[in-house]
């Protein structure tokens, strides 16, 4: 918690708006995109679909391959606790719906599936996507099954199993234009899927890491990921980290407060 506190003011102190940027694609970003209006009924639909994770009080036990919860001791968890906890935040939602429909990716992969919630904000952004979705517990990715059946979800794949195994089969000879990072919260496995899915970039691919500032070894893959030399731009508004492997543009990154 102290850590988060302390990134959060840090981050604060050293970000800015659209008035410090000076690069027309970031600006068009900052002012087309995270400083836009809401949809307001994308943002009652995503809503109401939070709500019936937030409503189901059964309980499943979770098989965590990543770096463990903060806030669960026990692997037996509600699924409203985690659609609460460890689901994806309003903020979040409303960001990555946003970016979602800015840039309408069409080929979608996300690491880490949990209850859906990140499908859900994906596929609202864009009904149009095909998303691949990996989740290692079989038990939460049936929840997220039963989630986008209910809600009438077309074209997601779900893959269970460990990241190890899953991510490296379904990058094989595939480009995406959105990757999402949401699973196992670790330097060395966050860093190992973001060399592995090196591959599958354009020139236009948008890759989003989430919780860059959820520890200090987070926060230090997220170092490494700006400094690697396909990496062109990216763009740190504390909840996300953004990436563009824009080969036409300066090497720059930016912190922009949303």
């Amino acid at each position: 918690m102290i850590q988060s506190i302390l990134s959060y003011i840090t981050f604060l102190l050293k970000s800015t708006n659209q008035h410090g940027v000076h690069s027309p694609f970031v600006y068009n970003l900052v002012t087309k995109c995270f400083y836009k209006k809401k949809n307001a009924s994308s943002w009652i639909f995503f809503k109401k679909v939070k709500q019936q994770l937030l409503d189901n009080k059964n309980k499943i036990k979770v098989t965590d391959f990543g770096s463990g919860s903060k806030i669960f001791k026990s692997p037996y968890r509600s699924i409203s606790k985690i659609a609460k906890v460890a689901g994806m935040s309003n903020t979040k939602g409303k960001l990555l719906i946003k970016i979602i429909n800015y840039f309408k990716p069409l080929n979608v992969l996300e690491i880490g599936t949990s209850v859906g919630l990140g499908t859900t904000a994906i596929k609202t952004g864009n009904k149009e996507a095909n998303i691949i979705t990996l989740e290692g517990c079989k038990t939460t990715s049936n929840v997220a099954k039963e989630l986008f059946l209910k809600n009438n979800f077309k074209n997601i794949e779900i893959v269970n199993g460990h990241f190890n195994t899953t991510l490296e089969n379904i990058i094989k000879n595939k480009k995406f234009d959105f990757i999402y990072f949401d699973g196992n919260h670790t330097k060395a496995d966050t860093l190992n899927y973001f060399n592995l899915c090196l591959p599958t970039i354009t020139n236009d691919s948008l890759w989003i890491f989430d919780d860059i500032y959820w520890t200090k070894e987070m926060t230090e893959a997220w170092v490494e990921i700006k400094n690697h030399p396909k990496v062109k731009v990216t763009v740190d508004v504390f909840h996300f980290g953004l990436v563009f492997f824009r080969n036409e543009q300066e090497k720059e990154h930016f912190k922009i407060r949303t």
